[in-house]
């Protein structure tokens, strides 16, 4: 078997993001429960399920694009005959099985918002990335639903900040619009508006850690956020030909790990945001080595 084909195909690098959406939902959790009251076990359970939910949907994604990959991408482990279809079938669907089923040990909710996320993904990847306007929405709503399922740790946190999740939805929409022209080159315009999606979510943040007396600790993750999106998504918007597209969706992929570090620090939990930035350069690791976009 070959496992660099399967791990190119799960995008390692992007699992790492996702990981980072659970311990900033576990994070939120704090808000209604005392840290040390959460638990480690299910902190585990919920990494275990975002690995499985998101590197099936990610499979699948490649699964159904495997006709248009053969003409624009045949490089990618599909096309290519690294695995067969058949294979990344099982695969992909083993992936999704275990993310599901983790994240019932943990309880009947997060059971309940992976399958949300489950179908919202195999939604995304066999019909909703082909919608301009709701595609972007469809896949934004799997990322809020991460985010969500990490605040499900405690089952009370969800019904009071559940709202949180639209942000991650503001985000993801916003890297999926940039995305659309990474191919064949990006319109200004939806870049223009990609670039107001990321302003609000940072806003939204600052106002948040306002409310809770942690502005200043926000502040500079969020700003380490706003330089790694908007510097490349800038170049772009001067120069929208596919490989600047590019940059920006990678550097907007890779830097949620940041955003999730923000979300942490609205907490105010140092340690912990410090922790979920650390795995920004263990992504930037894997996605020299497997690609992220």
């Amino acid at each position: 078997m070959n496992i660099k084909a399967y791990l190119q195909l799960s995008r390692p690098a992007n699992i790492v993001t996702a990981i980072a959406d659970i311990l900033a939902g576990v994070a939120i959790a704090s808000f209604a429960a005392p840290i040390a009251k959460l638990s480690p076990i299910g902190t585990i359970l919920l990494c275990i399920s975002t690995i499985g939910l998101y590197g099936g949907g990610i499979v699948f994604n490649d699964i159904f694009d495997l006709e248009l990959d053969k003409i624009e991408r045949p490089e990618r482990t599909i096309p290519s005959g690294k695995i067969s279809l058949k294979n990344a079938w099982i695969f992909g669907s083993m992936l999704l099985i275990v993310g599901i089923f983790a994240a019932f040990l943990n309880n009947s909710l997060s059971g309940i918002i992976a399958l949300f996320i489950a179908f919202s993904a195999l939604i995304y990847d066999k019909y909703g990335k082909h919608h301009s306007f709701l595609g972007p929405i469809n896949m934004g709503l799997c990322r809020g639903g991460n985010l969500i399922l990490g605040m499900s740790i405690v089952f009370s946190t969800v019904s009071e900040w559940w709202w949180l999740g639209i942000l991650p939805v503001c985000y993801i929409a916003a890297i999926t619009m940039i995305s659309r022209g990474e191919v064949h080159g990006g319109n200004k315009n939806t870049l223009y508006f990609a670039a107001f999606l990321y302003f609000i979510v940072s806003i939204s943040q600052l106002t948040i850690a306002y409310k809770l007396d942690n502005l200043l600790l926000t502040l500079a993750f969020v700003a380490l956020h706003s330089y790694l999106i908007f510097k490349p998504l800038i170049k772009a918007i001067s120069n929208p030909i596919g490989p600047n597209i590019g940059k920006a969706v990678k550097s907007g992929v890779l830097a949620l790990i940041v955003m999730d570090a923000a979300w942490v620090s609205v907490s105010g939990n140092f340690v912990i945001a410090l922790f979920v930035l650390i795995l920004l350069p263990i992504s930037i690791k894997l996605a020299k080595v497997f690609a992220v976009t």
